[in-house]
């Protein structure tokens, strides 16, 4: 790995997608060794500040330099299922010039091709234990392996190059438990440089600075995301004093103005009568008057002036405030009563073979956990009627909606309200609209097509759909609902959670946002079988 003290610059940094939307003018950014957790919210462009640096997006203008060789683990893997593992890895053509030497045939390109690199089996089974794929056969497919496992697989390729600069985007999505936990050792070991983008608060505790990406410029904090959205709150905190303290001055301003106007109306009326009454000359009146019109228009010039001033500080203030906005929004049509039954799994057997019996009665809140492949999904889809179970009975007693990983549930033809009109047809118009501000579609929000949304607006959008359809729904089936999640729109979904009154089960791996939930109990899919367990 390269030794000096910064591996990657970004100078001047201006990009623009085609549509000619600017996602950065003028981005300047510094990183050296160590691990680096970039956060933002959704849109802020993370993902593409990290195919600029990797080569894969070019700028408009400025430069992208990275000494060393660079590893790019991408959001979406994009992978040939027909691949072999071996190849995936990158080692194919060393492991077959080894095996041909080791079979006699002593041909230079096969010294070639091995180069210093005689250990290579030996070394990638070492990586593979490491990352907890040590099951997996060289010389078998990538279509025999899990979504989670092909993305650790992708990283042990990256572990193999040795690359002198690390960058990671979302590298847990789709990672079970201990998958993750394999990652964040696998972060923890790194000794050059990593640049990891993720909502994993976990895996950002294992960083050593965080870079906040907002308003096309990044702000940097020594820490892990703990440390850092701690100092930011008390940062938050004094400019929230700020402004309420430039507020009160602007009004005390504004007062000192009026009353100041009133002094000098009544000055120039006791003016005018003195002058009446002392019978004063014209010219020396006249004089009189000049003088005290300068006067009082200095004095007005001084109090506007204060009052100017007063409201650039509240502007400066406001500027230092974050409008990180929160889902706020009542749903008491969801509300459960404490005995009534909600879901029922009677001698239940999966497509894939798992049993479940279950019966969950009034609001409960439950924890869906299990390993990648266990079946999560099918359980969830089983119930949601989307599968047909192999055996046994899933029925649901009061009205459910399924939220599900790939937020499919939209149709992208139609505006975010006429998706919600859709699931609520009696709704009137500015009912719906007034809903849809709660989940921050505001102005011409409501109006967008949910094909040109965000990830992170479709998921607002999604999400309010399905609570404010009709009937209300008092059982909701949530899948993976953080992956692909800024931290912002994680709290915006907790927020909107906590409102929710009816019943939840929630499958995801994301540990810290179903502790957040409150939940009364958990479940584990494991070894065929759905058991009660203990928080994770």
């Amino acid at each position: 790995m390269s030794t000096g003290t910064t591996h990657v610059t970004c100078q001047r940094l201006v990009f623009d997608w085609p549509d000619g939307t600017r996602v950065f003018d003028g981005l300047d950014l510094a990183i050296g060794p160590g691990r680096t957790g970039l956060i933002g919210v959704n849109g802020s462009g993370k993902s593409t500040l990290l195919k600029l640096i990797a080569g894969e997006l070019t700028p408009l203008a400025g430069t992208v330099r990275a000494e060393g060789e660079i590893g790019y683990l991408a959001q979406s893997l994009t992978l040939d299922t027909e691949e072999p593992v071996d190849r995936l890895l990158g080692i194919d053509r060393a492991r077959a010039a080894l095996h041909a030497i080791e079979a006699g045939d002593v041909a230079e390109e096969h010294f070639t091709a091995l180069g210093d690199d005689w250990d290579v089996e030996e070394r990638t089974r070492a990586v593979l234990d490491q990352l907890g794929l040590a099951h997996v056969d060289l010389d078998s497919t990538v279509g025999r392996v899990s979504g989670g496992e092909t993305v650790m697989l992708r990283l042990a390729a990256l572990l193999l190059r040795r690359p002198d600069v690390l960058l990671l985007d979302e590298p847990t999505n789709n990672l079970d438990l201990r998958a993750r936990e394999r990652l964040y050792a696998a972060v923890r070991a790194w000794r050059g440089v990593l640049v990891v983008v993720s909502h994993d608060r976990e895996l950002l505790e294992h960083v050593d600075q965080v870079a906040d990406l907002r308003d096309g410029q990044v702000v940097r904090f020594g820490g892990t995301l703990a440390a850092y959205q701690e100092a930011l709150a008390v940062e938050q905190e004094a400019a929230e004093r700020g402004v309420r303290a430039a507020e009160a001055d602007v009004r005390r301003q504004k007062r000192e103005l009026i009353e100041a106007h009133d002094k000098l109306a009544g000055r120039a009326r006791a003016g005018r009568r003195a002058g009446e009454t002392a019978g004063l000359p014209r010219i020396v009146a006249g004089a009189r008057k000049r003088a005290a019109e300068v006067s009082a228009g200095k004095h007005r010039i001084l109090h506007e002036e204060r009052l100017a001033d007063a409201r650039e500080r509240l502007s400066e203030a406001e500027a230092a405030v974050r409008e990180d906005d929160e889902i706020r929004v009542e749903l008491p049509h969801t509300a459960v009563p404490g005995r009534r039954r909600v879901l029922t799994l009677r001698e239940l057997e999966l497509r894939n073979g798992t049993r479940a019996e279950l019966s969950v009665l009034g609001p409960e809140r439950i924890g869906l956990v299990g390993a990648n492949g266990a079946g999560k999904t099918t359980l969830l889809n089983t119930i949601a009627g989307r599968l047909a179970p192999t055996a046994g009975e899933a029925r649901a007693h009061v009205p459910l909606r399924y939220l599900p990983q790939r937020l499919d549930v939209l149709d992208g033809a139609l505006s975010v309200a006429d998706n919600v009109r859709a699931l609520a047809p009696s709704a009137e118009p500015h009912r719906v609209r007034g809903h849809l501000a709660r989940f921050l579609f505001r102005k011409d929000g409501p109006d967008q097509l949910v094909g040109t949304l965000s990830g992170g607006e479709r998921f607002r959008a999604t999400l309010a759909a399905l609570l404010l359809a009709e009937p209300a729904p008092q059982l909701l089936l949530l899948d993976e609902p953080t992956n692909n999640l800024d931290l912002a729109s994680v709290r915006q979904l907790t927020s909107a959670l906590t409102a929710y009154r009816g019943a939840l089960l929630v499958a995801s791996h994301d540990v810290p946002f179903l502790r957040e939930l409150g939940l009364t109990r958990w479940l584990e899919v494991a070894d065929g079988e759905v058991t009660e367990t203990g928080p994770s």
